[in-house]
């Protein structure tokens, strides 16, 4: 494993710019694998890992440069809480630890750092200095990582009954009798403009 600064360094590339959500997600994720004893995510363990991050900020891309996972590798997935969180599973061990940020960890930065001003630098830099058990809290759970879900799953495709567009990973729904995608179904994100 790489040592904290080069993974910063490779975080802070991958996403653009060094915050401390960046640190939160990188300590985050060297967490999770010390707990799980991967020692080397991207390389040799690569396929034993699969990540649910529950949130969409910095923090999930520094998770994703630690880990190796990536949502197009079907090992980064994708949990809309809004929770400074990720699930770290070993699929080898059959094992799964879930970190989450301390909302005391912003008031350690700054009675660790009162002497910056800028509330990012202070926990840019207390985020690198304080311990595991300080900045996060960590559970043992349980994840069922169903067949669909596992990196590489090759399923089959079926076409929606209403616009024709393939559906992978049995994510159509049966609606009288029909199957359709989510959009046709009414679950859109978005509204066609005709």
């Amino acid at each position: 494993m790489k040592t904290l600064d080069e993974l910063l360094e490779e975080a802070k590339l991958a996403h653009g710019h060094l915050c401390a959500g960046q640190v939160l997600g990188v300590r985050m994720a060297l967490c999770g694998m010390q707990k799980l004893g991967i020692e080397d995510p991207r390389g040799r363990d690569r396929k034993r890992l699969v990540t649910y991050v529950e949130i969409d900020r910095c923090a999930t891309d520094a998770i994703g440069v630690v880990t190796g996972c990536r949502l197009g590798k079907r090992a980064l997935k994708f949990r809309d809480w809004g929770k400074m969180a990720a699930t770290f599973v070993d699929l080898e061990a059959g094992r799964a630890v879930r970190v989450a940020a301390r909302e005391s960890s912003k008031e350690l930065a700054r009675q660790l750092h009162p002497e910056l001003d800028n509330k990012n630098a202070q926990q840019m830099l207390a985020y690198r200095e304080l311990s595991d058990e300080d900045l996060f809290t960590m559970q043992w759970v349980s994840v069922e990582v169903g067949p669909q879900e596992m990196p590489g799953f090759k399923g089959e495709r079926i076409a929606c009954d209403q616009c024709g567009e393939g559906i992978n990973y049995h994510r159509e729904v049966i609606r009288d009798g029909r199957t359709l995608c989510r959009g046709c179904a009414g679950e859109n994100y978005y509204t066609p403009v005709e």
